[in-house]
């Protein structure tokens, strides 16, 4: 090892990440492939140099921080405690049955009860970054079905870190030896050695209502206040400093003084940040550091892999894969169709959760340490995990295709149950107005715009929380899938002078678009896009207009600078000045 671990480590671990990424991406693979395996490659189980473990797993946690705390910036409080009747008892009832699996399987090859129960639960926990990674690449964070997989992570985590104190304190039932394990080493999420089981659990959750009281109450009266003293400095480093400090100030905080993960501690620490309008600015100012670091998780994981496992027990490691993806996806799908979500949204989340990640290999050396949980079963766990992350972008990838065949699906069983037209749709009484589809970040500032130009229009929305605000508001509404039948007549696209398209997904908005353009030829329809691919795909479709935001930005940057090459130099400081004010007005969620 070279006398400077922390650059060999940093130098190895992204260096060879970019080498196997690229050639993943080129192979038309996810990068996180090259990822995984550059961490097997750099790893103890591979000849060559071996980085250190330690290091790498440490520098992998500043990316799970920056991860959740970019996405606690784009979650406020409200959307988590909307997803909360369903996210609660379908965490645990999904953590339930996959730890029975894992369970069945243990005792089918003799493993004892103790060593069923901690690997079950290990194969029951999703990765947050794998998951929310996933999210954000296909734009689906915004969906139902992100939103109740962000709320289902939260519930998990808090379900692991009841787990991890009160393991200790069962082993011995279970028969395990607690006077094994390592309880006061460097696990992250252990919170001390437990006399009781019950004094364990209650102190265990006093932390955790002291911890949400605290975010809560305290944290929107202090955080926000000092972002916006920095920004007022005008200082981009200071203000940039100011962001790293309190996400990563606030997660070691309450991983030390509460027992909350790292992840949860920053993920409620960007929450409560979003309802700052300097939450855009934080999240740009972190996303270079996240995601250099989130490749580090990749490569860690990577690091704890024996490839030897696939060869000395193919058949265990295809059973826990099974169980993992399957067992998990069909889980979570089951139980979002029995509360009554289509089934677009079901499938969203089981694919969410159709992979393990950091607890699992927590839960899994703890195991180990208290004599429960076999080696052997350590490296099952983390054969599955490497597997699952690998499948995870490609389930994905056919999801987002399968998607608009799902909606269509879903109303055509509508329509032959006679459940086409429900109360929600009764016509408008609205012409020459704006049809208004989706009421997200990008349609909530477009709605803006219209109501201040005095120009009539209607959204149509899916989710019932928004429609509900939208209502209140006196806002012209019509809740559902701006595709299913009878939903665009009654919101009069007939008569009406513009579609927009807000939706993120470019397959839905093709089908919509043509829909719309077969019942009114004259209706001029706006979309957004996010790549050159998907702008020729709606044009294929009839779309009029088809905004993408590079471009966007690029010309309004070009414009402004060609009005202003004659022009004198005093007004431009009145301009920049008016665009930082606009630059920092929130998005809504």
């Amino acid at each position: 090892m070279p006398q400077a671990p922390l650059i060999a480590t940093l130098v190895a671990g992204l260096g060879l990440a970019f080498i196997l990424g690229t050639l993943a991406n080129r192979l038309r693979l996810s990068p996180l492939v090259g990822y995984l395996v550059a961490g097997v490659l750099i790893g103890p189980f591979t000849p060559g140099f071996v980085a250190d473990q330690a290091l790498a797993r440490q520098l992998a946690e500043l990316g799970v921080i920056l991860l959740m705390f970019g996405i606690g910036l784009h979650f406020s409080l409200n959307d988590l405690l909307s997803v909360r009747k369903i996210a609660l008892p379908g965490a645990v009832g999904q953590m339930a049955l996959v730890t029975m699996l894992g369970l069945l399987v243990t005792q089918a090859i003799g493993w004892p009860i103790g060593a069923g129960v901690v690997f079950g639960l290990a194969l029951s926990v999703a990765s947050t970054v794998v998951v929310l990674r996933a999210l954000q690449e296909m734009r689906q964070l915004e969906t139902d079905g992100g939103r109740i997989a962000v709320g289902w992570l939260v519930v998990e985590d808090l379900a692991m870190i009841l787990a991890l104190v009160l393991l200790p304190a069962f082993a011995g039932v279970l028969g395990g030896n607690v006077n094994g394990a390592n309880l006061n080493g460097n696990d992250l999420f252990t919170l001390f050695e437990p006399q009781t089981i019950w004094s364990a659990l209650g102190l265990t959750l006093g932390k955790l209502v002291a911890f949400f009281a605290i975010m809560v109450v305290v944290g929107r009266r202090v955080i926000p206040p000092i972002l916006h003293y920095v920004a007022h400095t005008g200082s981009r480093e200071l203000f940039r400093l100011a962001v790293l400090a309190i996400a990563l100030g606030v997660a070691f905080g309450a991983a030390e003084l509460f027992g909350v993960s790292f992840a949860l501690g920053a993920f409620f620490a960007g929450m409560i940040l979003a309802e700052s309008q300097l939450s855009q600015r934080a999240a740009q100012e972190t996303l270079p550091l996240r995601d250099a670091f989130a490749v580090l998780f990749f490569v860690s994981v990577g690091m704890l892999f024996n490839p030897m496992i696939l060869v000395e027990q193919p058949l265990l490691v295809g059973v826990t894969f099974l169980i993992i993806v399957i067992g998990n996806a069909t889980a979570a799908s089951a139980i979002a169709l029995m509360f009554g979500y289509p089934s677009h949204v079901a499938l969203t989340l089981g694919l969410s959760l159709a992979q393990i990640g950091e607890f699992s290999f927590i839960l899994a050396g703890l195991g180990v340490d208290l004599a429960l949980l076999p080696e052997a079963g350590r490296d099952l766990v983390l054969a599955g995990a490497i597997l699952s992350i690998l499948v995870n972008p490609l389930l994905f990838a056919a999801l987002d295709r399968l998607t608009p065949w799902l909606k269509a699906r879903e109303r055509t069983i509508a329509t032959q149950e006679g459940k086409s037209e429900p109360p929600e749709l009764a016509a408008t009484s609205l012409t020459d107005h704006a049809v208004l589809v989706g009421h997200g970040r990008v349609g909530s500032l477009v709605a803006e715009t219209l109501q201040k130009a005095r120009q009539p229009y209607l959204v149509i929305e899916e989710r019932q929380v928004i429609v509900e605000q939208l209502r209140a508001r006196g806002v012209d509404v019509i809740a559902g899938n701006a595709a299913q039948p009878g939903l665009l007549e009654a919101a009069n696209v007939a008569s009406a002078r513009w579609l927009i398209s807000a939706i993120p997904n470019p397959f839905e908005s093709g089908n919509l678009i043509e829909q719309a353009h077969a019942i009114n030829p004259r209706l001029e329809i706006i979309a957004r896009a996010h790549s050159d691919a998907e702008v020729d795909y709606l044009k294929k479709f009839g779309a009029d207009l088809i905004i993408m935001g590079e471009r966007e930005i690029a010309r309004g940057i070009s414009d402004h600078i060609l009005s202003r090459i004659d022009a004198p130099a005093g007004p431009v400081a009145d301009q920049s000045q008016n665009a930082r004010q606009v630059d920092s007005k929130p998005m809504a969620g």
